[in-house]
């Protein structure tokens, strides 16, 4: 039997080697300079690897898996079984089907349930697709419990997603105890309360607690996938969102490190977060920047005002510090101006980075050469009221939208978005996917007009 190997990370080199072993000839491609395993040869090209193959197997990523498949298939044998174990959506699973053609009738999903690392080629799967018993077999022969369950393609993956919603939330959920039990100096009390709730105690924890750091990128893309797939069942994915979006942290930076966070967002127009966030979340443009060039993002500390009435940003201001964006629901009262020249000077001092206020301002000019952000419903020269009622911290509506404390706030020259926290890295993500998709558009624009006569 002759096995092809799409892609040779730490799965590809484990399952050419786990053929080779088998008595399999094996060939594999990674366009990486990655290590070649032993008993495995190294093709130059998807066209040199499966040509000839009995079996190909797609270890690509899910972000090249249907470009693969798409080289592949012109050089598939008629009867050549193709395999695709790579972690994605049940939405991309049957792209990889529609981009093999002809093929597709000899193509499986092939779902990973588990560690291959630990477990290696005989690590669980479940297999869907028309080629799925064929597939299963073969897989059998490495001694790997295999669920064929027939279906179509995707079904096995939503299955392993279905999983990952419980797999990668614990994995994210460790992390973030250990790193708060080592910020707090409780390290290794931390730990034993993790251990002991673990059948594997300690070395269960370890394997989770690096695993989730290792494959930070990779599990990110499968919590985003899980989140989808939840939403489209009706579930709200709240934690799995969160997953998501720790996982993100890990391959940017320090997860602790908010203001590096904030920075990046600063650099992102607020058009581009609102595509990418399908439009939620962006405020009323009757909440608009109060002198031009305006921009700030940071952490919204929320405050609810009486209409008229400021009590509740004199006592926010002694809660903020450095990254807040102070986001005052004030009713959406133009009559008496909530804040001023003073308020912003005091604002400065605490590292408030701007105010977002469904009200109105006064001192405009004062507010501009302070170079203090501020975005709002309009000006009036009348003062505020200060008997309060207000709340400090409470869930407020501004615009139109729902900020908790803590959210990312995005402003600039087009007006205000807000990201929940939960969902800042994908949602930072999805922004820098936007920019660059625009980017690659206006250059194919710029080359029609210079391909005019």
């Amino acid at each position: 039997m002759r096995i092809a190997v799409l892609g040779l990370g730490e799965a590809g080199t484990i399952y050419a080697a786990g053929f080779a072993a088998a008595g399999a000839a094996v060939a594999g491609f990674d366009p990486a300079q990655a290590p070649t395993p032993e008993g495995v040869d190294r093709a130059a090209s998807t066209a040199e690897a499966v040509r000839g193959a009995d079996l190909v197997i797609s270890l690509v990523t899910a972000a090249h898996a249907v470009n693969a498949a798409a080289e592949a298939a012109p050089h598939l044998g008629p009867a050549a079984l193709y395999a695709d174990l790579n972690a994605a959506s049940p939405r991309l699973k049957q792209e990889v089907a529609a981009a093999l053609g002809e093929a597709a009738a000899r193509y499986a999903d092939v779902a990973v349930i588990g560690s291959v690392p630990k477990f290696g080629p005989r690590t669980a799967l479940v297999v869907s697709g028309a080629a799925a018993d064929e597939v299963a077999e073969r897989f059998r022969a490495l001694g790997a419990p295999v669920d064929a369950i027939g279906g179509a393609p995707g079904d096995a993956s939503r299955r392993k997603i279905l999983r990952t919603v419980f797999m990668k939330g614990l994995g994210a959920v460790i992390t973030e105890a250990v790193d708060a039990g080592a910020a707090a100096g409780e390290t290794e009390w931390v730990r034993a309360q993790i251990a002991a709730e673990l059948a594997g105690g300690e070395q269960a924890l370890d394997r989770l607690d690096r695993g989730t750091r290792k494959h930070a990128l990779r599990r990110a893309h499968e919590s985003e996938a899980a989140a989808d797939l939840l939403a489209s069942l009706g579930v709200a994915p709240l934690v799995t969102a969160g997953t998501a979006d720790r996982h993100r942290a890990f391959t940017r930076t320090a997860p602790r490190d908010l203001t590096a966070l904030l920075d990046a967002y600063a650099q992102v127009p607020t058009a581009a977060i609102g595509d990418a966030r399908e439009r939620l979340g962006v405020v009323h443009p009757r909440v608009r920047a109060m002198w031009p060039g305006a921009r700030v993002a940071g952490r919204a500390l929320t405050v609810l005002c009486r209409p008229g009435d400021n009590k509740g940003i004199h006592q926010a201001l002694t809660a903020a510090g450095p990254g807040d964006v102070i986001v005052v629901d004030g009713g959406g009262d133009a009559s008496r101006a909530l804040i001023g020249e003073l308020i912003a000077h005091r604002a400065v001092n605490r590292g408030v980075r701007g105010m977002v206020i469904d009200g109105a301002v006064r001192d405009v000019g004062a507010l501009r050469e302070a170079g203090f952000p501020v975005w709002a419903v309009g000006t009036s020269p009348a003062g505020p009221y200060k008997s309060g009622p207000y709340r400090v911290g409470a869930d407020v509506s501004v615009g139109g939208v729902v900020v908790h404390r803590g959210d990312i706030v995005v402003a600039d020259s087009d007006g205000v978005v807000v990201v929940p926290a939960a969902e800042a890295e994908r949602s930072l993500a999805g922004a820098r996917a936007v920019l660059d998709d625009e980017a690659a558009r206006y250059q194919a624009i710029l080359a029609e007009r210079a391909d005019r006569p």
